[in-house]
This record gives C-alpha cells, structure tokens and sequence, in this order.
C-alpha cells in the first residue's frame, strides 16, 4: 500500500518491513479484543436494560491480570525486534567501508579502502526548482555523483558531519543514520541486486535541508572494479590538469563561463544568484569590498572558509581551475566589473602561503 513503508531490497530491509507488520497485525488484535470488549460492555450493561453496576475494589485477580497479560505481549513482541536490531547494528566483516560526511547542505563520501573520494551535490536544474522547468521524475533527488557500491558485498558506513546533525536516509536499505560533528555513527547494506537507490537527508539541518539528497548506485562486482579504476585514472587525470594550469592562463570568457557554473552549483543557494546575498545572514558579493579590491583575501576565503559563520572550506571541494574560476565569476558580475582574472597559479599561490 502506497501508506505502508517499502519492503527494500535487502535482507536487513525484509526483516525490518516483516517486524513492522508483526508489530502492526499484534497491535490491531490488541485493539480490536480491547474495543470488542469495551464496546460489547457498553450495550450489553446498558442502564437502559436496568443493569446494576457491579461494586467492587482492589481485585488481585484483576492486578495480575492486567499486569501480565501486557508483559507477556511486550516479550513476544521483544524476541524479533531484538534480533533484528542486533543485525541492523552488526557491522563487522565489512568488505568496503565509506566515510559519509554531511555538510550544509551536501555530501561527502571517502572510500577507506581505496584513494577515492569525492562530493555530492544536488543536480535538480534550478529552472524547476523556480518553477520555470516542469519538475523531473527524481525532483530533488538527483546528484552529480552517487555514492557507488557493489552488490553481494557487505558494505560499511561510518556517519559524521562537518557542521549540524544531518541524517542518512535510504529507505530501500533500511539505513537512517544520524551524522553528528565530532562523533561517528555506524551502519551497513548488502544488496544483491543491481540498481539505483535514492534517499535523502532526513534530519532538519537550515534552510536548503530538502536540497541534500543521496543517490545510491549498486554495480556487479566487475562494474564496481571498472568503476573504481576509472575513478583511479581520473583522479591521476585531473592533479596533472591543475599542474599545467599552473603554467597556463585561461582566459576572461572561459573563467566566467566555469565561475558561473561552478556559482550556480556551490554558491548561489547561500548568496542567492542575483549575488545580493540575503541580508543579515549571508553578505552580499555584489558591490561588496572584498569582491572589488581585496584579490588574497577572497581567495583565502573561497579556499579555507570563515570560522563561525557558514561559509565553508573549499579548497577539498572545487578544483583550482573551479576555484580560480568562481573567484573571477564574482569579481566580474552582477556589475562588479573589475576586470581582473583570477589564475589557477593565483590560487595555488594563496595555497602555499605565497600570495601577495
């Protein structure tokens, strides 16, 4: 039934769908012997057929009845629930485990058995969030980059946060986990069937909390092995890209093309895209000092972030060439006009504490 919650597609899933419904069907016989009862008392000792109420008080009989009849019911139901949340917690023999990080408002996944790691963003068109587009079939759960598993392999989780508690949510897997900074929380899947699961931050953690969703993708071993490989070689591909745009000058067109994408993806939900900010929370990058003369101090801060406030790190999260990019984009829109360019070897500069 569309009101019940999924059965999933693991065995962790089935057993916790399958406790659902024993619990559900145990309490629906509770309430109807319960409303039976009360209900066949009421017309049966109606005042109307001249019944006289019974008087009596303190009935042990009755005490222990009413007090181990319950107890009796709570154990049934306590046997299945206790196993599977044994199961659901028992993560070791993990054949892959994955670091997953909320921050505000994305997420962060790190292989620890392997050199990958990356972010996930929302990749719902901002057109239908505005309402200009029609809204797509996965309206807000879309990413650019899913987390990717393989089947048949008993995958770890470990939660934490960069900044508020956020909470990883598939409902196909049964795994709601809550992320909370300084702490880790654990939690596992093995699915056996390949596809594409979908889920999404189920804790209210600020004002872009339903723009975090989390796209799950189960690959055969062999795909998942291919996958990593990629990953391997693109990697290797993009840290010998930055070396040469060390030594390499883009110019103002393409800059402001990559800055107004890469702006549109990390920056507009916070400074809104119009770069008016919103008053009192974010500030304004239109018009504003920093964006009009001070080139290392927008680069320090697009790169390490503010210390109490919620402008984040993004040194880990953008390439230098997205970074340089976005740096130019702000410099140079919206009427800022400076007509500066901002140069990867600018950031890299910044970087390693040589900036002017």
């Amino acid at each position: 039934m569309p009101l019940n919650m999924t059965k999933g597609v693991t065995e962790i899933s089935q057993q916790v769908y399958d406790l659902h419904m024993t619990i559900f069907w145990i309490c629906c016989a509770i309430g109807a012997v319960v409303f039976g009862i009360m209900f066949w008392s009421i017309v049966r000792h109606r005042k109307a057929r001249g019944v006289q109420p019974a008087q009596f008080h303190e009935s042990t009989k009755v005490e222990i009845l009413w007090t181990a009849i319950p107890v009796i019911i709570l154990i049934i139901m306590a046997i299945p629930a206790t196993k599977t949340l044994i199961a659901m917690e028992d993560t070791t023999e993990a054949d892959v485990t994955v670091l997953v990080t909320g921050s505000q408002w994305k997420w962060h996944y790190k292989y620890l058995n392997h050199d990958v790691e990356f972010y996930s963003l929302l990749a719902t068109p901002r057109e239908q969030i505005i309402n200009k587009f029609a809204k797509g079939e996965n309206y807000l759960l879309e990413v650019d980059r899913p987390l990717v598993i393989p089947t048949g392999k008993k995958v770890r989780f470990l939660m934490t946060s960069d900044d508020v508690i956020h909470s990883w949510w598939v409902p196909a897997f049964a795994v709601k986990k809550d992320a909370n900074p300084g702490f880790i929380n654990e939690a596992w899947t093995k699915v056996e069937q390949p596809g594409i699961y979908r889920g999404q931050c189920a804790e209210l953690c600020g004002k872009d909390h339903g723009y975090m969703p989390i796209v799950v993708v189960a690959k055969a071993p062999a795909d998942y092995d291919a996958w990593l490989n990629g990953e391997a070689e693109r990697i290797a591909k993009a840290k010998a890209e930055e070396q040469e745009l060390l030594s390499m000058n883009m110019s103002m067109e393409e800059l402001m093309s990559v800055g107004e994408r890469t702006y549109t993806a990390y920056c507009a939900a916070c400074h809104q895209p119009n770069g008016e900010g919103l008053p009192g929370i974010f500030p304004a990058l239109k018009g504003s000092a920093m964006a009009l003369n001070d080139i290392p101090g927008h680069i320090n801060i697009v790169l390490n972030g503010q210390a109490g406030t919620a402008m984040q790190a993004y040194a880990k999260q953008l390439s230098l060439k997205e970074i340089a990019a976005v740096i130019t984009y702000e410099r140079n829109a919206w009427g800022n006009n400076t007509g500066e360019l901002v140069q990867a070897a600018d950031v890299h500069a910044v970087m390693q504490g040589k900036g002017d």
